[in-house]
């Protein structure tokens, strides 16, 4: 059951071949078979049991939609009402969420089955789910390595069959790597298509939350129930959702492909590389060309980046201060006390990080200098990816500079794990569409292919990942002992 796809599971379940009460336990058990992984912060095992009885009464009445019964599972930064949503922070270990995302509602509507909260980064801070207060995720592939990351409980259980599908979010690059690192398909929607009410926030002009599933028809399906308008979230865009699994078929005759020289110089592994050309090739041969492209603001997105989101940061966490809700400090002597020492205990190393760079960018005699400064360099590289998108279709490129790295080798040098994400940060700083889709292995591990596309060319970019995954079969492969 658990090598199914969701279309698969849907006929399925429909025809009675087993129940999604059945199904759900049979995901149950493999969490509880597989729980080394560290995937799961909470299993919702009761509450999924409810649910897919829930589900099947839908199914015998023939009121179900495509998800209604499926086992999917949430990133623990969506909340959840009634649920332990802490994302990944010690600041947030004892809060229960007395409301739902909208995303969260989206799929109780659409009767799918939550299996619980995935791991992650500490308030989706980053790159290799080593932040995360409960512990390191570890990657299926190789479990000595790391599942990428913020999303990385997600990718793991996706690649792990520990779930059908999961959530995730993506600030800079926190669905497509982890997504490239675990060797699954992970979709970061444009800005603005996906609700961000009830997502806890770390950036909020970044944030968007997307689908990670096995496939590229798996990840239509899932972004069909997620995204849409919401007129709680004040960055949500107000245009008509399509019907993404429409144009999974149509032709690639014709298409134009971007490579920018950026993207291929110094500092990309010779074997990622390598890999990433043999897979450019099989869309030469589905009919598409390929030119290259320059991107010239490329090399000024991580020290933007790295201006803009922690000055978010900063001003998005200082709700969490031991007053309303989390973590409060024991005994606190005055006012100050709880603050600084709730802040200074419930918040995680890395964190505490980017709260002060953000503050210090933010601060008097620094706002013009560093905060003004990148938010102009933000423009410059939109307008760059405006130029080449208007010459081109898609973009395409590398995930991630190389392969999973071991557990603990970048931990301690917060540069060279920032520069994990060199390939993705800028999708998010223009706000576009990317998505990252099983394309080889290199030194037996996964490596992703990046597409970029205009803004709400979704489909475009669905429609491109599903016809390579009808001649490849990179993503229906499974890490061994997972299978």
């Amino acid at each position: 059951m658990h090598n199914k796809s969701i279309t698969e599971l849907a006929k399925s379940l429909r025809s009675g071949e087993f129940s999604s009460v059945e199904l759900t336990q049979a995901f149950l058990d493999r969490i509880n078979q597989h729980s080394a992984l560290n995937a799961y912060i909470t299993v919702t095992e009761e509450r999924a049991l409810e649910q897919a009885q829930q589900a099947d009464v839908r199914l015998a009445a023939g009121d179900a939609e495509l998800l209604t019964g499926i086992p999917f599972a949430q990133k623990d930064i969506f909340c959840t009402q009634n649920v332990k949503t802490s994302c990944g922070s010690k600041m947030l270990d004892n809060f229960i969420a007395p409301y739902n995302a909208t995303v969260v509602e989206k799929f109780n509507q659409a009767g799918a089955v939550m299996l619980g909260k995935l791991n992650m980064d500490e308030f989706a801070m980053g790159s290799s789910n080593e932040t995360s207060y409960y512990g390191a995720v570890r990657n299926p592939w190789d479990t000595n390595t790391v599942p990428g990351g913020s999303s990385g409980g997600s990718a793991a259980a996706v690649a792990a069959k520990l779930a059908v599908c999961a959530t995730g979010t993506d600030t800079g690059g926190s669905i497509r790597q982890p997504a490239a690192l675990c060797g699954i398909t992970g979709l970061k929607p444009t800005y603005g298509r996906v609700s961000r009410y009830g997502m806890i926030a770390y950036a909020s002009s970044l944030d968007q939350g997307g689908p990670m599933t096995r496939s590229a028809e798996d990840a239509a399906i899932m972004l069909q129930t997620m995204a849409g308008f919401d007129e709680k979230d004040s960055t949500s865009v107000d245009l008509p959702v399509p019907d993404y699994r429409i144009g999974l078929t149509n032709s690639l005759e014709g298409l134009k492909i971007g490579l920018p020289k950026e993207f291929f110089g110094e500092g990309l592994n010779s074997d990622v590389a390598a890999t990433l050309e043999a897979a450019i090739n099989e869309y030469r041969k589905l009919g598409a060309t390929v030119t290259e492209i320059s991107m010239p603001s490329f090399k000024l997105a991580i020290p933007a980046y790295y201006v803009i989101a922690p000055a978010e940061c900063s001003a998005n966490l200082s709700r969490f201060d031991g007053v309303r809700f989390g973590y409060r400090c024991e005994n606190p002597v005055d006012l100050t006390d709880l603050y600084t020492r709730s802040r200074g205990e419930g918040f995680g190393k890395e964190v505490k990080r980017r709260i002060l760079m953000g503050t210090y960018a933010l601060s008097t005699g620094y706002y013009d200098a560093y905060y003004i400064k990148a938010q102009k360099i933000r423009r410059v590289i939109s307008e760059d990816f405006k130029k080449a998108l208007s010459e081109v279709d898609v973009i395409m490129g590398p995930v991630t500079p190389s392969t999973a790295f071991g557990i603990g080798e970048k931990i301690a040098n917060p540069v060279e794990m920032y520069l994990s994400d060199i390939y993705t940060i800028a999708i998010n700083l223009a706000g576009v569409p990317a998505m990252s889709i099983p394309a080889g292995f290199a030194n037996n591990l996964p490596v992703g292919l990046q597409i970029i596309g205009n803004y709400f060319a979704e489909a475009k970019l669905l429609n491109i990942a599903h016809l390579y995954q009808q001649v490849t079969d990179w993503h229906t492969q499974s890490p061994k002992g997972f299978e």
